[in-house]
């Protein structure tokens, strides 16, 4: 696709609903209003029109029709939305009609954003942040999205880059014009000053325990523990829905089986997994307890069930790293007293059930919490930042390496900035970062 040829999408969702949006986007973005309405309404004003075909003259729809003439627009394209009523043969026979136009062709996901982006209106980590705004699930992921789509991470980084080119330039000024008079011999030596300062705060940011990872993620709490523990029980509890199978029979769960919750706006992931045992395991049995066991060493927190006082005693070995909590679960049973470092629970005691979410929405906010700094999202933020940080300390190691060389270092650190906001070769990247967008943004 080039940017000759004018795109067009429906870009609301799904039908039917109360509205519908088409969008163009392109050369042609102005030819097609001026043929199905008439005339082209003022810019970034909504005109009620009548949308007519232009084969018979039939009316389409009546429609709020608006323009957004380049390059104030979205893609910094010509924009045309038509706002149509949102039954799907009215936009079955709009997006028809628009199949007719010489010029026109159907986008595809990503694609306006795309054009936004190789138009220079924003760059990639507002892109990422437009993108999760749009699947934000919790309060805390759009407000963090809404940061990221606003710029605050990419002039973050941009600063940062500029920084470095500047020091580069100082460098090469040094190397390039030592016999003149108003470049003195001395100037590079100023400039490491700032990059001392740019890798100290770097290394800084990326001390942040991923926390802008975690929550566009979300935390991942595993339920373990032996069979009959009641893990699929207070899965069912917690999520307020039966979303897994309870039964007498030990070993009913076999599968992972995931629920999604909001914590105070911090999105969390509940895995309910097969109870943990060694004998009378079958084949199906064994292999849910593998990806339990595997999935829990990739958990932020492990709730272990247990009867009351004997939690502790029946933990596996290799559970990996993160905090494991104990729960006491069937507490209303009076299995055993309940130990001072155990969770009192029971799915039939709202009171043990509230202050286990009390203490998971604990957990989400001091492991994810929200900062006014920007935080990075992504792993190919942190491998481009690792890439700097590498060529910041390659250029600091020793001050007799030749300065051709300490330049080299600082290009290759700039480069892994340049290319998280895009300001580089990028084209690998692109369809994996605009895959994840739906048609008609």
């Amino acid at each position: 696709m080039t940017r000759d040829e004018t795109i067009y999408a429906l870009s609301s969702g799904g039908l039917p609903s109360g509205v519908a949006v088409v969008r163009l986007s392109g050369p042609k973005a102005r030819f097609v209003l001026e043929t199905l309405c008439g005339t082209v309404p003022e810019p970034r004003h909504a005109s009620l029109r009548r949308l007519r075909d232009p084969s018979d003259g039939q009316v389409l729809d009546e429609a709020l029709v608006l323009f957004f003439p380049s390059p104030a627009s979205f893609t910094g394209e010509d924009v045309a939305e038509l706002h149509l009523h949102g039954g799907r043969a009215v936009v079955a026979a709009i997006l028809k009609t628009l199949e007719g136009f010489d010029g026109l062709t159907p986008a595809q996901a990503g694609d306006f954003t795309r054009r936004a982006f190789e138009a220079g209106r924003l760059d990639l980590t507002e892109i990422e942040g437009l993108g999760d705004l749009i699947h934000a699930d919790t309060e805390a992921q759009r407000r963090q999205a809404l940061r990221q789509m606003g710029g605050d991470l990419g002039r973050l980084y941009e600063q940062w880059r500029e920084l470095l080119v500047r020091s580069r330039a100082m460098i090469e000024a040094e190397l390039d014009f030592a016999d003149e008079e108003d470049v003195p011999g001395s100037v590079a030596e100023t400039i490491w000053v700032d990059v001392i300062r740019i890798r100290d705060e770097m290394r800084a940011h990326l001390a942040d325990n991923r926390r802008g990872e975690r929550l566009r993620s979300g935390l991942h709490v595993i339920l373990l523990g032996p069979p009959n523990a009641g893990k699929s029980s207070l899965m069912n509890a917690l999520a307020r829905r039966d979303v897994a199978i309870v039964t007498e029979e030990a070993g009913t769960t076999r599968d992972i089986i995931e629920v999604h919750l909001d914590l105070g706006g911090y999105p969390l992931t509940l895995i309910d997994t097969a109870g943990l045992r060694e004998d009378g395991v079958g084949v199906v049995e064994r292999e849910g307890i593998r990806r339990a066991l595997e999935r829990a060493g990739e958990a932020d927190l492990i709730l272990w069930l247990g009867a009351a006082g004997e939690a502790r005693e029946v933990l596996p070995e290799g559970l990996g790293d993160c905090p494991v909590w104990q729960v006491a679960s069937k507490s209303d049973l009076g299995s055993g007293a309940v130990g001072v470092d155990e969770i009192a629970c029971s799915v039939h005691s709202p009171g043990g059930l509230d202050e286990l979410l009390a203490r998971l929405g604990g957990f989400a906010s001091e492991t994810i919490g929200i900062t006014e700094a920007p935080v990075l999202t992504r792993a190919r933020h942190r491998d481009g930042l690792m890439r700097c940080l590498e060529g910041l300390d390659r250029s600091l190691e020793g001050d007799d390496r030749p300065l051709e060389l300490r330049a080299e270092d600082l290009r290759v650190a700039s480069d892994g900035l340049a290319r998280i906001v895009g300001k580089t070769d990028v084209e690998d990247l692109l369809d994996v970062i605009f895959r994840d967008f739906c048609i008609g943004k």
